[in-house]
Parts: C-alpha cells; sequence; structure tokens
C-alpha cells in the first residue's frame, strides 16, 4: 500500500513539473502575448519606418501600457490592413508634424488623465509651446520649426531624468544643437549657427559636462523649454540673476544699468558675452587682450580712474593673501602650529570673492571697502605666521643652549668618573 501511494505522488509530482515546462515553453514561444501587428511589420522595415520591439519597450509610453493605436489609432490584433489600418479603426497613419502638439497635447494637457501616471507632472506644455518662438511660428504655417518629437524623440522617448534621454541636462544642448548648428536648416531664419560650438567653451559646460554638475545653465535653462523664446536684449540680467542673485543686486546699483538701459545694450552679455561665457578673472579689468572695460571707455577718463583703483585693490589683496600663505607655509613646514591662521585665511579669500562681486557696482569705494577687510585679515595672518617663525627660533636657541649644557654636564660628569677611577 505504501509502494502505491509513493508512486502516486511521483507521478503526480511529474505532471505538475511537466505542465510548469508546458507554460515556460509557451512564453518562450510567445503563446499568449498580445498581437501587435504594428510592431510584427515595423520591425522589418527600414528606418525612417523601422521600429523594434526593443526600441518600443524604452520608450516610457509603452512602460505605461500605451501601444501604438494610442497615437496612430487602428486595430493592432488585426493583421489585416482593411482592418489594422481601416477608417472604422480610426487610423491616421502618419502624423503630420503640425498636428504633432495638438496629438501629445490630447493626453497631455488632461490633468486627469496625466496625473494618474504622475501627479507631478505639468499640463501646460501646449500652452507655453503657443507662447515660443516655435509655436508662433508653427502657427504661422512654417513646418520646420521645432514640434515635440523633434526634441523627446518619437518611439523611444524617455523621462529627462534618464541619461539616455534627448532631453536630460547632459543631452539638451546636443538635442538643440541638432538644428541650431546646421547652418543650411537655420539660414532662411538668419539665425547664427555657432551657440553649440560657444557654449563648448564656456564654464557653465565646463561645470555640466565636465565637473558633473546637473545644476549648470544648458540651452532651456536661459531659453526656457516649452515655452522658449530668445530673451529680450534689455532683460538678459534678468536671465542671470536667476543663479547669479549677488550679481544682479551690484549691478542695479552701478552706473552701468542705467546706461546700457538707455542704448539698449543687453546688460551682462556686453562684458560675460552669452554661449561662450568663460571663467571671469581680474584680467577683465585690465588692458590686454582680455580686458572688456577698454572696449567702451577711454583712457584717463572717470570711468577708466576706477578701473584702474579697482583693478589695483584686488591686486593688492590677492598678493597679500598669496604672501601670507607662503609665510604660513614655512612655519607648517618648521613644525609650528598656524591651523588658526590658515583658518582665517579662508575669511580673506571670502573678502576677495566678495570684492569681486562688488566689481559689478562699478563704485571703486564700495570694492575699497571689501578690499581693505580682506587685507586686515591677510595682514594679521601674516603676522601670525612671522610671529611663529620667531618663537621658532626662539625654540632653536633655547635647545642649543640646552644641548651645550647637556654636553658640558656629561663632559664633567665623564671628568669626574675619569678622576674617581684614578
Amino acid at each position: 500500500m505504501d509502494f502505491l501511494r509513493n508512486k502516486f505522488r511521483l507521478l503526480r509530482a511529474a505532471r505538475t513539473v511537466g505542465l510548469a515546462g508546458v507554460i515556460v515553453l509557451g512564453a518562450c514561444l510567445g503563446y499568449g502575448q498580445t498581437t501587435n501587428s504594428c510592431l510584427d511589420c515595423h520591425s522589418a522595415m527600414p528606418d525612417p519606418l523601422g521600429v523594434t520591439q526593443e526600441k518600443f519597450s524604452q520608450d516610457i509610453h509603452a512602460q505605461k501600457g500605451l501601444t501604438c493605436t494610442s497615437c496612430h489609432g487602428g486595430d493592432a490584433s488585426s493583421y489585416d490592413p482593411t482592418v489594422s489600418m481601416g477608417a472604422k479603426a480610426g487610423f491616421k497613419g502618419k502624423i503630420d508634424r503640425k498636428q504633432v502638439p495638438q496629438l501629445c497635447a490630447s493626453c497631455h494637457s488632461n490633468p486627469t488623465y496625466m496625473k494618474q501616471y504622475d501627479p507631478g507632472l505639468r499640463t501646460d506644455q501646449l500652452d507655453q509651446y503657443h507662447t515660443s518662438m516655435h509655436g508662433k511660428r508653427l502657427a504661422a504655417g512654417d513646418g520646420k520649426v521645432a514640434v515635440c518629437v523633434d526634441c523627446h524623440s518619437v518611439h523611444d522617448i524617455r523621462p529627462p531624468s534618464d541619461p539616455r534621454s534627448t532631453v536630460n541636462p547632459v543631452n539638451i544642448a546636443t538635442t538643440c544643437s541638432r538644428c541650431h548648428s546646421d547652418a543650411a536648416y537655420m539660414k532662411p531664419y538668419g539665425i547664427p549657427t555657432d551657440q553649440f560650438t560657444n557654449y563648448k567653451t564656456s564654464v557653465h559646460y565646463q561645470a555640466l559636462m565636465v565637473n558633473g554638475d546637473l545644476s549648470a545653465p544648458t540651452c532651456t535653462t536661459c531659453h526656457g523649454n516649452h515655452g522658449a523664446v530668445p530673451p529680450g536684449v534689455d532683460k538678459v540680467q534678468n536671465v542671470c540673476a536667476n543663479c547669479h542673485v549677488f550679481q544682479a543686486q551690484m549691478y542695479e546699483k552701478s552706473s552701468h544699468k542705467a546706461a546700457f538701459d538707455a542704448l539698449g545694450l543687453p546688460g551682462c552679455v556686453v562684458c560675460h558675452s552669452n554661449h561662450g561665457i568663460h571663467q571671469p578673472s581680474d584680467a577683465m579689468l585690465g588692458t590686454g587682450p582680455q580686458g572688456v572695460c577698454m572696449r567702451c571707455h577711454q583712457p584717463g577718463d572717470r570711468c577708466d580712474q576706477a578701473r584702474v583703483k579697482i583693478q589695483s585693490g584686488l591686486m593688492q589683496l590677492d598678493g597679500a593673501i598669496t604672501q601670507a600663505d607662503q609665510t604660513l607655509s614655512v612655519a607648517e613646514a618648521s613644525g609650528m602650529d598656524v591651523s588658526e591662521a590658515r583658518l582665517a585665511q579662508s575669511q580673506a579669500r571670502d573678502q576677495l570673492i566678495k570684492a569681486r562681486v562688488t566689481i559689478h557696482t562699478y563704485q571703486a569705494s564700495l570694492v575699497d571697502q571689501d578690499v581693505q577687510a580682506g587685507l586686515k585679515i591677510a595682514a594679521k595672518d601674516e603676522q601670525a605666521g612671522k610671529d611663529a617663525m620667531v618663537e621658532r627660533n626662539q625654540r632653536r636657541i633655547g635647545l642649543g643652549i640646552c644641548l651645550i649644557a647637556i654636553a658640558i654636564m656629561l663632559a664633567g660628569l665623564w671628568l669626574f668618573i675619569r678622576k674617581i677611577e684614578r
């Protein structure tokens, strides 16, 4: 009886394993999968009509459960063209470029629909697009301007947080350059095509692409994204002020603001350029190739005199900090503790940075206040280093005296021992 029970259990286990194998085999062969005649056909086509299952599976829409028919209409469950691409199934086929924004907005402008996928996703992209230069030209009948798919891609759209996304911060400049660096494409608009080339030389590109700072500016940071428009030439400082707050506050106090506004000059761009912004330096106040002041001012005029005073003060403070650092380094190498002065040196550097920001007021007296505060700290730190060196010398003299005394004592002890031995 036990033998029969064991045999029955073995047969039942074998049947269960066999059933599981059939299920796995069926999955491998594709049984039970939803038919998608769109992908089955288009995966065998060359670009631009080719769309593979692998490519579409990377799309955020596919991952959320949408299919080809969500945008193109039709019936993907049928291989009969009269059904899958029939009018009854609402087949739209290729979407005309001019219809793309409205098609995307049929979902993305519906808060109720979109909130079920991402409660934090904005739904005003189409309204913004209508305010952009792209949207305005599209409404005027220009079919060459950028629409949603030009920036976001088509069948492999990824969220902006994905490093592979065409609108990830590290890829945005390259995406924009596909049109804006194409001289032939941009020729009808009379727009320069060197923006991307200049941007790659900028301090912003260095921070983003080399240092990995994702908060560093790229095209959309200054121009906007869906509502992209070139900043007005008299409002560039407002764009820069989003990040450079203190510089903007100083600029508001300067004589440059009133002069630039009166002449219609584009604020910050006059001195710093726009796409090719390089690391600012004190040399910008000089008369050499990097100097910017003398592009407008005449030698010896009131502003030139202020420039000379400002540059002289900055050079003096920078030199004082360097000298103090050298003195402290010598003291440290001698084994002296100057950590407190080292810490204070950071305050001197802060004053130098502050003075360089205050330059934007172009008031020599205000810059001099920061310079003098930094000079006092640097002078105190250098004196601390000198005092440490004096103390070092005193210690060395004391040590020398002690060694001589010890030597004399040892010599006397040796003579005393010799005397006892004799």
